[in-house]
C-alpha cells in the first residue's frame, strides 16, 4: 500500500466512524450559548464529542435514530474552565491529619487513584476543562493521560507539571533548563512561582526576577507553550507582566501601569480570590488559628479591590479557584466575588466560558455552545443571567465530551 492509498484508507476509517458516532439530541427550556446569544426552547444536536447544531425548536430537524435527553426544565451553558486548580493534592480526612502534612505521604499512583475524587466533584460543579497549575512525580500526567483515554473520569486536562521554584531553581541558565524539561516531559504549560506566598503564608516577595521571568517566557512561548506566573505582590506581578506572561494569578495592588499594560498586551488576571475565603472557612481542617483568619480576610479585602480595579482598566480575568484538597466541589465560587466587583452575570460567566477557552487557546473547541465545538454542556435550575448563584449551586447535569458525566436531574 502506498502513502496515497494510506492516507485515503485513514480518512475513510474516520469518515466511517464519525458516521457511526452516537447522535443525540438535547432539549432545553433556554440556551446560553457563550457567545452573547439566549436560545429559548433550545435543540442541541450532538454527534461523537462534537456539537453539530444548535437553534430553537421549531427550527432544527432532529435526526432519525436519534437519542433524544429532555431537559426542558432546565438552562444550559457552556461546560465550565477552571483555570487554576491542583488536583492531585488529595486529602482523605483520617482523623488526626492534616492535608498539608499529609500530602505527599502516599505511593504517587495511590494518590493519583485516590485524587479521582476531586476530578469527579469539580464535574458536579460543571466545571469540563481545568488547567492544572503544580503537581509532583508525574502525578498530573498520568491523571490527564487517564482522562483521555476515557479510563478516568473527570474534566480534561491541562497541565503544568511541576512548578519552577526558586528553592529548587536559581538564575537564568537554570531557569531555561528547568521550563525546558518541564516541556520535554510533555506539559502543556510552564508554571513559575513568582513569590512567596500559599496557604496561610500570605508574604508577597519576589522571588524571580524580571530576566529570570522572561527566561521561562522565552522558551515556553518559543516551544509554542503558554505560561503563568504565580505573584502575590505587586512587584512580582509588575515583571511577569513585562517579561510577557500569559497569565497572571493572585496578585493583589497591582499598579495602575501594570493594569494598563495587561490590557493592552490581553494578559489574563486569574485572581483566585475565593481560595482564601475556603482556607477561612476550614480552618479548623488545616489547624490555622484566628490570626490566620484575620490575614487571610485581610488579604481577600486587597485581592478583591485589585479585581475591581481590574474590571475598570478592561483588564480579561478568567475563574480560577485554586482548589486543593476539600476545595474541589467549591470549584466556581469565585464567580459570585466578580459579581460584587462589578461585572454582570453575563460577564462572570465569561470569565469561566469564553475568556477561559482564550486563555487555553481553545477558542474554536471550547467555552461555547456551536457547531463545531465540544459537546461540553451544563445543564441549571434558574437564570443564571439574572442570579449568578445558579450556576454555583443549582448543577444539576453535565456532559463533557457527548458523554454525560454528572444527572442529579431526579434527585
Amino acid at each position: 500500500m502506498n502513502k496515497y492509498h494510506l492516507i485515503l484508507f485513514f480518512f475513510f476509517t474516520l469518515l466511517i466512524n464519525f458516521s457511526n458516532a452516537q447522535v443525540k439530541a438535547l432539549q432545553f427550556e433556554s440556551l446560553i450559548t457563550g457567545d452573547g446569544k439566549v436560545i429559548d426552547n433550545a435543540i442541541v444536536v450532538i454527534k461523537g464529542d462534537r456539537v453539530i447544531n444548535v437553534g430553537k425548536e421549531n427550527e432544527i430537524q432532529i435526526p432519525e435514530k436519534a437519542e433524544i435527553i429532555d431537559l426542558k426544565s432546565y438552562t444550559a451553558i457552556p461546560g465550565l474552565i477552571d483555570a487554576h486548580t491542583h488536583i492531585t493534592y488529595y486529602w482523605d480526612q483520617t482523623p488526626g491529619s492534616r492535608p498539608w502534612s499529609q500530602l505527599g505521604t502516599f505511593n504517587p499512583a495511590v494518590t493519583v487513584f485516590l485524587a479521582q475524587e476531586n476530578a469527579y466533584k469539580a464535574l458536579e460543579t460543571g466545571v469540563t476543562t481545568v488547567r492544572d497549575l503544580g503537581s509532583f512525580a508525574n502525578m498530573d500526567f498520568s491523571m490527564r493521560d487517564l482522562i483521555n483515554r476515557g479510563k478516568m473520569k473527570g474534566p480534561r486536562l491541562f497541565i503544568a507539571g511541576r512548578g519552577l521554584s526558586n528553592r529548587r531553581t536559581k538564575g537564568v541558565a537554570e531557569v531555561e533548563k528547568f521550563a525546558q524539561e518541564q516541556i520535554d516531559a510533555g506539559a502543556d504549560w510552564i508554571k513559575v512561582y513568582g513569590s512567596t506566598g500559599s496557604a496561610n503564608d500570605l508574604t508577597g516577595t519576589q522571588t524571580f526576577n524580571y530576566d529570570e521571568m522572561k527566561a521561562a517566557v522565552n522558551i515556553a512561548h518559543k516551544a509554542g507553550k503558554r505560561i503563568s506566573i504565580h505573584s502575590y505582590g505587586p512587584d512580582g506581578a509588575r515583571d511577569a507582566v513585562k517579561a510577557g506572561t500569559n497569565t497572571l494569578e493572585h496578585a493583589i495592588n497591582i499598579d495602575d501601569a501594570t493594569l494598563k499594560a495587561m490590557s493592552k498586551q490581553g494578559t489574563i488576571y486569574v485572581p483566585t480570590v475565593d481560595h482564601n475565603r475556603y482556607y477561612a472557612a476550614h480552618k479548623d481542617e488545616y489547624g490555622y488559628t484566628d490570626d490566620d483568619v484575620k490575614n487571610l480576610n485581610e488579604f481577600i479585602q486587597k485581592n478583591f479591590q485589585t479585581v475591581k480595579k481590574a474590571i475598570a482598566a478592561n483588564v480579561k480575568i478568567a475563574m480560577g479557584s485554586d482548589a486543593v484538597f476539600t476545595g474541589f466541589g467549591e470549584n466556581t465560587k469565585e464567580l459570585e466575588w466578580f459579581v460584587k466587583a462589578g461585572m454582570s452575570p453575563a460577564q462572570a460567566l465569561e470569565t469561566a466560558t469564553t475568556i477561559g477557552a482564550e486563555m487555553l487557546g481553545m477558542e474554536n473547541d471550547l467555552g461555547t455552545i456551536a457547531p463545531g465545538y465540544y459537546a461540553d454542556i451544563v445543564a441549571v435550575k434558574g437564570n443564571p443571567l439574572k442570579d449568578i448563584n445558579v450556576i454555583i449551586n443549582n448543577v444539576k447535569w453535565v456532559m463533557k465530551g457527548g458523554e454525560v458525566m454528572v444527572d442529579k436531574t431526579r434527585e
